[in-house]
């Protein structure tokens, strides 16, 4: 069987030890290192020859869907080399994709350098657990990391849900059934309310896309599962407005109440530049604790901050004091702790002490 076209670039990306392959009608093909984008040579590729990229490498059945749709998304393996999530789309160009490669092996959470307290939340028995951050950040590896130590430590029922499913475990003591939206099911509220009958220990739910998602989500958690799920969210505080501001007016009371019922934990995550080369987590965490539903329920978000502030000898930290860790273990460069951080008024002596105060700062 002859290779696909698109191959050629995607082993290009694994040479270079790049982590995306970014596809645009009229420009050239672009590969992610290290959070850099380059280019892999001047040549711009056509719009037949991006249509036949991608035609050659969609599920046949899914094709006429991107066509309508103008977004699919969906996995695509080179056999025995990598497999790599896909997303296709159209701009004001044409069409487009941007391929993300999946690491062959699940990573373990002291591999990733993540905080140690993760693996308190892996052992909880229900609730809801979120892993947060924006695109690229590494919040899939972190949490198919946890699943991993669940798998190695506990036997549970756990029910992969993704769009695409990116990570594939193998049963270890736990059971481990993947499902994947568009082809074994039509979505993720399909998939969640079969999760419901089914009677599983965990659930893991590949984003909270939606409304019915997220309204399912909280359902699971609300019967006794344990749920995981990720949020292109930043922080805690932004994750849990986001949630309720999801919601209309009228229902947001209701939601605030299942949040508050049934959140134990959200880890946001962002990877930082490391000094001579290669990229590092930092970790903001948020665990459970006697002032958190209330601080839900009366719409008090800015006093999560405290909460987790108060709790640090419980291993719960704030984005900054992350940061700021990273920095103290001359892992981080000092600009690249500002440029990260949400209060960007505790890294300003540090930079003026290294020359790079801001310009206007």
């Amino acid at each position: 069987m002859s290779e696909a076209m698109i191959d050629q670039y995607l082993r290009r990306v694994l040479e270079l030890g790049g982590s995306d392959l970014h596809l645009g009608t009229g420009a050239p093909a672009r590969i992610r290192v290290h959070g850099d984008l380059r280019p892999i040579d001047d040549r711009a590729v056509s719009p037949d020859e991006l249509k036949r990229m991608l035609h050659e490498i969609c599920p046949a059945e899914r094709w006429e869907s991107y066509l309508t749709l103008h977004d699919l998304d969906f996995s695509y393996e080179i056999p025995e080399v990598a497999r790599f999530r896909v997303n296709c789309f159209f701009d004001y160009h044409g069409m487009g994709a941007v391929l993300r490669l999946i690491p062959d092996r699940v990573h373990t959470l002291e591999e990733l350098g993540v905080p140690e307290v993760l693996t308190e939340l892996c052992s909880l028995q229900s609730g809801l657990v979120l892993v947060t951050g924006p695109t690229g950040s590494g919040k899939s590896t972190t949490l198919a990391a946890m699943i991993d130590y669940i798998n190695e430590n506990f036997t549970k029922d756990i029910i992969i849900i993704g769009d695409p499913v990116e990570f594939m475990h193998r049963n270890k003591r736990s059971v481990i059934l993947h499902r994947e939206v568009g082809q074994h099911c039509r979505s993720f509220p399909q998939a969640l309310r079969g999760a419901m009958r089914s009677d599983p220990d965990i659930v893991v739910i590949g984003e909270l896309r939606d409304l019915e998602t997220i309204t399912l989500g909280l359902s699971c958690a609300a019967m006794g599962m344990l749920v995981f799920a990720t949020m292109p969210t930043n922080n805690a505080p932004k994750t849990v407005a986001r949630i309720i501001d999801a919601f209309p007016t009228s229902e947001q009371s209701l939601i605030r109440t299942l949040l508050a019922e049934s959140l134990r934990g959200i880890v946001s995550q962002q990877l930082c530049h490391r000094k001579g080369g290669g990229r590092v987590a930092v970790c903001e965490v948020l665990l459970w604790a006697d002032g958190l539903p209330n601080t839900i329920r009366e719409e008090q978000i800015a006093n999560i901050r405290t909460i987790i502030e108060g709790n640090r000898a419980r291993g719960m930290i704030t984005m900054d004091s992350s940061l700021l860790a990273r920095l103290q273990a001359d892992e981080i460069t000092v600009e690249e702790a500002y440029m990260k951080a949400g209060d960007k008024k505790l890294f300003l002596p540090l930079m003026e002490k290294a020359g790079l105060l801001p310009h206007g700062a």
